[in-house]
């Protein structure tokens, strides 16, 4: 699929809101978490993710941007929670605006690897979470991935 030239030209100060998809690969009972290689939220740890290409569901496009963040495969599970990130500037515009669903998923192949968009990957147990440096909302987001991955390994 052909990138979608808006994302790129609309990430900051945007027309409309960005719709981005990403991915909390689990393996071993353990997360996978990216720090941040550039801005918003550059260092901070995120699960690896992207913009929506035009024609691409949700899971697709978290499943690509997982490839080529980090060079992992997984299989989806199931959609987790949706965020909303909405930043300002000094005069109150709207500096940026993604709305980005999070997805839980099971590793399937592939060593994470870092790159110009993942600084720093590392898989991380539920209790080692409090305390990282993350993005919005991050924690939230992992307490319900748990919980939907403990539900589905119970089954």
């Amino acid at each position: 699929m052909n990138a979608a030239p808006a994302l790129d030209g609309e990430r900051f100060y945007p027309a409309r809101p960005v719709l981005a998809s990403s991915v909390a690969v689990f393996r071993d009972g353990r997360v996978l978490l990216a720090a941040r290689g550039k801005p918003p939220g550059e260092g901070l740890y995120s699960l690896p993710g992207g913009g929506v290409e035009t024609g691409e569901t949700l899971a697709e496009a978290g499943l690509r941007e997982l490839r080529e963040e980090v060079g992992v495969e997984a299989d989806i599970v199931a959609p987790v929670d949706m965020v909303e990130i909405i930043e300002r500037d000094e005069a109150g515009r709207i500096k940026h605006h993604v709305v980005v669903v999070a997805h839980a998923a099971r590793w399937v192949s592939g060593e994470p690897q870092t790159g110009p968009e993942a600084r720093d990957v590392r898989w991380i147990a539920e209790q080692d979470i409090a305390g990282l440096p993350m993005t919005q909302n991050l924690e939230a987001v992992l307490g319900r991935a748990f919980a939907l991955i403990g539900r589905e390994n119970a089954r």
